[in-house]
Parts: C-alpha cells; sequence; structure tokens
C-alpha cells in the first residue's frame, strides 16, 4: 500500500487549502483513513478520521468547525478540506490508513503512512 499526499502549500490565515491522498491497492474502501501533522515542536497529533464508506467522521477539536475528511473510493482518494486556517496549522500533514475498518484518533492503529505534504500559514 502506498499512500501519496498532496496540495500543501503557502497560504494566509483565514484562507483555505485542501489536501489530497491517493492510495494504491483494491482494498481502500475496507479500511477506515486518517489525517495527522507534525511540527518540529511537537510530536505528530491527530487532525481527523473517516471510516471505510464515510458515514462516520471524528475530528480533533483545534480543527473541528475548520476542518472537513471526507473520501471518494471510487478515486482511491481521502481529502481534508481545511478552511479559516490559522498559524497554529502550519505542520507537515500526513494521511495514513488504519489497520481495520474502524476510525481511529491514536497513530498506534495507523500501519501505512504517506509521506507528508507542508501546510504554511502566515499571519
Amino acid at each position: 500500500v502506498q499512500l501519496q499526499a498532496c496540495g500543501g502549500g503557502l497560504v494566509q490565515a483565514g484562507g483555505s487549502l485542501r489536501l489530497s491522498c491517493a492510495a494504491s491497492g483494491r482494498t481502500f474502501s475496507s479500511y477506515a483513513m486518517g489525517w495527522f501533522r507534525q511540527t518540529p515542536e511537537k510530536e505528530r497529533e491527530f487532525v481527523a478520521t473517516i471510516s471505510r464508506n464515510g458515514d462516520s467522521t471524528l475530528y480533533a477539536d483545534s480543527v473541528k468547525g475548520r476542518f472537513t475528511i471526507s473520501r471518494d473510493n471510487a478515486k482511491l482518494t481521502v481529502y481534508l478540506q481545511m478552511n479559516s486556517l490559522k498559524p497554529e496549522d502550519t505542520a507537515v500533514y500526513y494521511c495514513a490508513r488504519t489497520r481495520n475498518n474502524r476510525p481511529k484518533t491514536d497513530a498506534i492503529y495507523y500501519d501505512y503512512w504517506g509521506q507528508g505534504t507542508q501546510v504554511t500559514v502566515s499571519s
């Protein structure tokens, strides 16, 4: 399984970005997916997760109401729409696949990770 994340960039505070994560393999729709982020100063932290069919999502409190996770199983892709971005959202964002079909907020439940995409929000 390979995960390829893209869509990061530099944006001003209050702006928006949409991250995409394309997966390889035919089993994409069998697993829940998630987004995490990390800065040099912090450990990797949970951002959002979505169930295998998209009917259940969970968000970190820090992004709730601003970020939306979604997926298109036909395209083997999971998305993270980020609105009202803040400087504290600056991080490398990683997509990941869970070990099973349930959304999880803890990184230990994820077994495949993408390479990360940098998001920088200027004030």
